[in-house]
C-alpha cells in the first residue's frame, strides 16, 4: 500500500512539474528555444501515392533561399505533398496542411522557416522542373 502511494505521489508531483509556468511556448503550442539557426537541411517531394517523384536529390542553397527540384515527367502537378526537414527547432510558415498544387510552374511556392527563438526568419522558394524526355 505504502509503495503505490509514494508512486502516486511521484506521478502527481511530476504532473505539477511539467505543468509549470515558465518555458515559453508559441501559436502552435511549440517550444520557444534559444536557437536563431534557420534553415531547410532536405526537401523531399511525394505523388499521390506518397512515393517520391524527385529525378535526383533536391538542391538547396541556404544563401539564395531556394529549394531547386526535378520532377519526373507525367507527375501530377496538382497533387504534390513537400515535405521539409528543417533545422533543430525551426518551424515552417505556413504549414503544409496536404496536398499541394504546383501545376503553375511560373508561380513557384515559397515558405518560411522560423527560428527556435521564434526572431529569424528566412523565406525559400521552391522551384519545381519537369523532367525534360530526349
Amino acid at each position: 500500500m505504502k509503495k503505490s502511494l509514494y508512486f502516486s505521489l511521484f506521478i502527481l508531483s511530476m504532473l505539477a512539474a511539467g505543468c509549470k509556468k515558465g518555458f515559453p511556448v508559441d501559436e502552435d503550442g511549440l517550444l520557444i528555444t534559444t536557437r536563431s539557426d534557420c534553415y531547410v537541411s532536405n526537401f523531399e517531394i511525394l505523388g499521390a501515392d506518397y512515393q517520391t517523384v524527385r529525378t535526383k536529390a533536391a538542391v538547396i542553397d541556404t544563401v539564395a533561399q531556394t529549394v531547386n527540384v526535378e520532377v519526373l515527367f507525367g507527375t501530377d502537378l496538382k497533387n504534390l505533398y513537400p515535405q521539409f526537414t528543417l533545422v533543430t527547432d525551426a518551424k515552417l510558415d505556413p504549414k503544409i496542411p496536404g496536398k499541394v498544387d504546383f501545376s503553375n510552374l511560373a508561380s513557384p511556392k515559397q515558405w518560411t522557416v522560423v527560428s527556435g527563438n521564434r526572431k529569424v526568419r528566412k523565406t525559400y522558394t521552391v522551384n519545381l522542373t519537369v523532367q525534360k524526355i530526349n
